[in-house]
């Protein structure tokens, strides 16, 4: 196949490479195409939010169906996530695992997803059973994919079986057809695939706008971590653009699928393509959020200048930042890669927003950068970010503070289909193992996984992406490692254990939980695995004290979760929640839960729907889902109380350095929590006191945790809690509890 020719340009004053304004080969790769399937539809726009039917493809039999969305369905799962797991329970067994051909993938944009008026309104879902968990994982992503597909005719998009070829899935919502096409000369990697599928299936300059491509790269194919990219066309760089669908192997299950792309081509995006019922009162909502984020954000987080990397530097203030594998919460060399850096290493003179409208416009974009290692060495890219989880997790928590090799961490990550987040976090996993000889070279195949060696660290995922080496064994992620070394005979399982960030088989987002009793619970009691869109909480409960008792913080963990789960049922964004607030939202009652905000979002929902609801229905809203996921859960064979537990990492000091980093906040809990004579104690005393301590503390929390989300001690739903959200209409669902009761 031609390679492509990368072509030198001026964009917005910056010298930087267009990815491929010119395709060298496109023709050649478009005649190696066969049409295995084609069937035309009707293209239709929603109607209140919703077009009332979705799109089934089954890769493997090819077939291809509508499917009515039911009133139960909107009534019960609202859409995005909730539409997603409904899918997926109906479509598995509990015995499937997550490379059966019935295993589904699920894409569903939510009721108000597209619409243009209100910040970060282009969000939709994936769902599937994880390589990593084996139970249900959901991802609230970016990009055009989602609004193209609601706009081009259908609530949700469901694929399921498994290929014997590689192929793509093409959805034409202007043309109105569906087409499977087998594609043996497609590149591999995300940055490329994603640049040649826009130009392929655009049919013009005006069109690429229109086109959405959901894709992967090398990496999913060799290991459980991948991801899934999903593009925009960003037309002031003349480049595509991509937003992650991270966590728990989504892209895996995809590759495993024999699947290369799925494309969408929408209509082109107007003002009110959803038919909205009441569309003065989004605009006017709209409107006034526009002007808050112009007044505020430059006074507060500066979202449009740095994106969600702002934090970075005040995570290291307090002691918060993930640093050397969640050992330390701060670094001297921090500044090297906090936001004052990325202000200036980040474009400035565009809006940087993943959907139309989002005024906050934080998918900032670091252009320039000249590849140093790997198949793309020498090549100019940008890069989408650093986000804050990024700058964490392949930065500080791998002592990495060199910010050309962080991005260029970032930038493989991404083309390779790696979700980020899990890749900084089993890295650390690795370095620690190293350090304490848990791990050495003979181990890693000569790796040397010395804390910030970037060079070896990009070479094992090259090697992820490759298929070989250490690589593979790191592609497993931080559960599966666990298990070999320690099977190897490699180290002391009970260190292995305490120091591996995963809960679930799931790797932790970059927070320090270790000194917030909430957060740790808003890690660990979670339905998929420690993910921070579910409850961040480190500020509320140890920097502010606004949540002091066990009931406090198990009221927050029962509202939070639920709230942030509802913008993943509508097509939000979680950011303008919270990364700009009103001026006088400290003054309001419930601050914390930035009032106003929330009135905005009950407003956006009923005026985009016609059903009418207030904050409380938005929590039961959401509810019945994270209800239904956590049975679905128990269903495949988790979701009880032993699956909430966390590694003691997560809960406090597992080495001598760790407690001597803090010494004197420790050895104060000793003396006024514990009421202990800390000045009597050895060190090993002392720890072995904060460890009961704080196992203690935890399996408190849960108790007070359950109660408050009407479930047993054992983290069952209630037949009682079943009835009051309407549960109870499904009897496979009463009877999965039933089992446990």
């Amino acid at each position: 196949m031609s390679q492509f020719v990368f072509d030198p340009t001026k964009v917005m004053d910056i010298d930087f490479t267009k990815r491929t304004e010119y395709l060298e080969g496109l023709e050649a790769i478009k005649a190696a195409h066969k049409v295995l399937k084609e069937i035309s539809f009707t293209p239709s726009l929603p109607d209140k939010g919703y077009n009332h039917r979705s799109l089934y493809v089954n890769v493997g039999t090819l077939e291809v169906k509508e499917k009515p969305v039911t009133q139960q369905m909107k009534d019960v799962f609202l859409g995005g996530r909730g539409f997603g797991l409904w899918h997926l329970w109906n479509a598995v067994k509990p015995t499937t695992r997550w490379n059966d051909p019935e295993n589904e993938i699920i894409i569903c944009p939510g009721p108000v997803s597209g619409i243009t008026q209100y910040a970060g309104t282009g969000k939709s879902l994936v769902v599937t059973l994880s390589p990593q968990t084996d139970i249900p994982i959901d991802s609230n992503v970016g990009g055009y994919f989602g609004p193209l597909l609601k706009f081009s005719g259908f609530d949700a998009l469901e694929i399921q079986g498994k290929s014997e070829c590689d192929l793509i899935v093409f959805i034409d919502g202007q043309k109105g057809i569906i087409r499977i096409e087998e594609a043996p000369e497609e590149p591999v990697d995300s940055h490329v695939l994603a640049e040649v599928l826009t130009h392929m299936y655009a049919e013009n300059d005006a069109d690429r706008v229109n086109i959405s491509v959901v894709c992967t790269g090398a990496a999913a194919e060799h290991s459980l971590i991948g991801m899934l990219n999903f593009s925009w066309w960003d037309h002031r760089r003349g480049c595509i653009r991509l937003k992650q669908a991270g966590r728990g192997g989504i892209g895996t299950v995809f590759r495993n699928k024999r699947i290369r792309a799925v494309v969408c081509r929408g209509p082109q995006v107007k003002g009110d393509l959803n038919n909205v019922a009441d569309y003065e009162t989004i605009a006017k909502t709209g409107i006034k959020y526009h002007k808050e984020i112009r007044e505020n954000d430059p006074y507060q987080c500066m979202m449009r200048r740095n994106g969600t990397a702002h934090i970075v530097e005040i995570m290291d203030a307090y002691d918060l930042l993930p640093t050397h594998n969640f050992q330390y919460g701060s670094h001297p060399d921090t500044h090297k890669i906090d936001s004052a850096y990325w202000q200036s290493r980040c474009t400035q003179k565009t809006v940087d927003g993943c959907w139309y409208g989002c005024s906050m416009a934080c998918a900032k974009g670091a252009d320039g950068l000249v590849v140093k290692t790997g198949p793309y060495k020498g090549h100019t890219v940008t890069v989408d970010g650093p986000e804050y989880e990024n700058a964490a997790g392949l930065g500080s928590n791998c002592g990495v503070f060199d910010p050309d090799y962080l991005l260029e961490l970032n930038f493989y990550c991404d083309t390779y289909g790696i979700c980020t987040i899990t890749y900084g976090t089993l890295t650390a996993f690795v370095m620690e193992c190293y350090q304490r000889g848990i791990l050495n070279k003979e181990r890693t195949g000569g790796l040397e996984m010395t804390w910030g060696n970037a060079e070896d660290d990009l070479e094992m995922m090259h090697q992820m992406a490759r298929g070989e080496g250490f690589g593979i064994i790191a592609g497993q992620g931080v559960k599966k490692m666990k298990e070999i070394f320690i099977k190897n005979g490699w180290g002391d399982p009970k260190l292995i254990n305490d120091i591996g960030m995963e809960n679930k088989g799931l790797e932790y987002s970059q927070y320090m939980s270790k000194e917030s009793l909430a957060q740790q619970g808003g890690y660990a009691l979670t339905n998929k695995g420690p993910q921070h869109d579910e409850a961040w909480l480190i500020f509320m409960d140890m920097v502010n004290k606004q949540i002091p008792t066990f009931e406090d913080k198990a009221e927050a963990l029962y509202y939070f979760p639920l709230f942030r789960t509802w913008f993943g049922l509508n097509g939000f964004c979680k950011l303008p929640w919270n990364d700009v607030v009103p001026s006088n939202n400290a003054q309001q009652p419930e601050a914390h839960k930035i009032p106003e905000h929330v009135q905005n979002y009950v407003d956006i929902f009923t005026a985009t729907t016609g059903i009418k609801i207030d904050k409380d229905e938005l929590i039961h809203q959401s509810a019945k889902v994270y209800n239904f996921q956590r049975i679905f859960n128990i269903r495949m064979g988790k979701g009880l109380r032993k699956d909430d537990h966390a590694p003691f990492r997560a809960l406090g000091p597992v080495t001598t350095e760790e407690y001597l980093s803090r010494q004197e906040r420790y050895d104060k809990q000793i003396a006024e929590e514990m009421k202990l004579d800390p000045t009597t104690m050895s060190l090993e005393e002392k720890m072995a006191a904060h460890r009961s301590w704080r196992q203690g503390r935890y399996e408190q929390l849960t108790d007070a945790v359950y109660k408050r989300r009407g479930w047993t001690p054992n983290g069952v739903p209630t037949l009682e809690r079943l009835k009051e959200l309407g549960l109870d209409a499904f009897p496979e669902v009463v009877d999965v509890v039933k089992l446990h009761l």
